[in-house]
């Protein structure tokens, strides 16, 4: 689908939900609940909670995050899909609920482009590409162009690890390889943290990590950051380069928004959606996101749409290309 396509399609969602109930509001004696589809202590939950406690004065109603892990994220954005379209009942959606897991899944619980009413983005997380420090000492690979060139030369004798098939680290890890033609093998593991501890103990060579995951293990120079994988540097890491500067074109990113059902009436979505921009766009929340590499970036309900399917458009070429598949 090409860029007018997408335009095309924005422009038809806005004035579709343009024409639901333009007058419906939240009802404030009725509680929001957001539900985050991973466990606790994650990224998106903690930015939930942080969002929450902001948006209970916004919305002059209590608002709780509920843990509704499974699937790949896929059952708590299910039960969102199928909840009424009144705005009570919310998503923390990502990359994988509503972009990856729609092209791994064969039997998906719900289309992700006509099941929810986008809302808002609320941050993106950059990847980074990291490497055993020992491992890198010992092959003489210092950035990204020379450990290109060392794969280049030395086709399958690196190995990168992985969350798991179809994790962002692996999405990220067949891009990169595609755009630099190089041969390299994919591990994966049963989980980000395992794929880690194997990085650290010199079992794999390279991952795609989460950069706020690595941060620790980067300053105490057990890793090797060689490039975020977002188009700008991070503001956590300004000495890290992007992988785009060598490789144009490599942008991939974790990111996540809120959802509502579909058919959610448009005053209801502006509604939440600067409820939702004002909890973000404040000092200490930017503080708290930072801490997890997090960006705050709230966006009109329109854009967040556009972005969506462009981004399902994207990873659905880049599975399909790469041949993904689950376990």
């Amino acid at each position: 689908m090409n860029v007018r396509s997408f335009i095309k399609i924005a422009a038809a969602f806005a004035v579709a939900t343009a024409a639901l109930g333009a007058h419906a509001q939240l009802a404030p004696q009725k509680p929001v609940t957001i539900i985050v589809p991973y466990p606790a202590g994650g990224p998106l939950d903690n930015a939930a909670r942080i969002l929450a406690e902001k948006l209970r004065p916004l919305l002059k109603t209590e608002v709780t995050v509920d843990n509704r892990p499974g699937s790949g994220g896929n059952v708590g954005a299910a039960l969102v899909a199928k909840a009424p379209a009144d705005g009570h009942t919310l998503v923390m959606g990502a990359v994988a609920t509503h972009a990856i897991n729609p092209w791994l899944y064969p039997n998906m619980p719900y289309d992700a482009l006509k099941d929810f009413t986008p809302i808002t983005l609320v941050a993106r997380v950059p990847n980074v590409l990291v490497m055993n420090a020992e491992t890198a000492k010992r092959l003489n690979i210092k950035d990204t162009k020379d450990l290109i060139a060392y794969a280049r030369k030395n086709p399958g004798r690196l190995n990168y690890a992985s969350g798991g098939n179809g994790s962002a680290g692996h999405l990220a890890g067949e891009l990169f390889k595609s755009l630099a033609k190089i041969s390299v093998v994919h591990l994966p593991s049963s989980g980000s943290a395992q794929a880690q501890a194997g990085l650290l103990s010199g079992q794999t060579d390279l991952m795609f990590d989460n950069l706020a995951s690595a941060s620790a293990n980067i300053k105490s120079g057990k890793l090797v950051a060689f490039g975020v994988t977002t188009i700008n540097r991070s503001s956590s890491f300004t000495e890290i380069p992007t992988i785009n500067d060598v490789l144009p074109g490599f942008h991939i990113s974790t990111w996540f928004g809120i959802f509502g059902p579909a058919n959610l009436p448009k005053a209801t979505t502006d509604q939440l959606q600067k409820a939702f921009a004002a909890a973000l766009n404040t000092p200490d929340t930017a503080e708290k996101f930072a801490r997890m590499s997090a960006t705050p970036s709230p966006m009109t309900s329109a854009d967040f749409a556009y972005m969506v399917m462009k981004e399902h458009a994207d990873y659905g070429r880049l599975i399909k290309v790469a041949k993904i598949k689950l376990d």
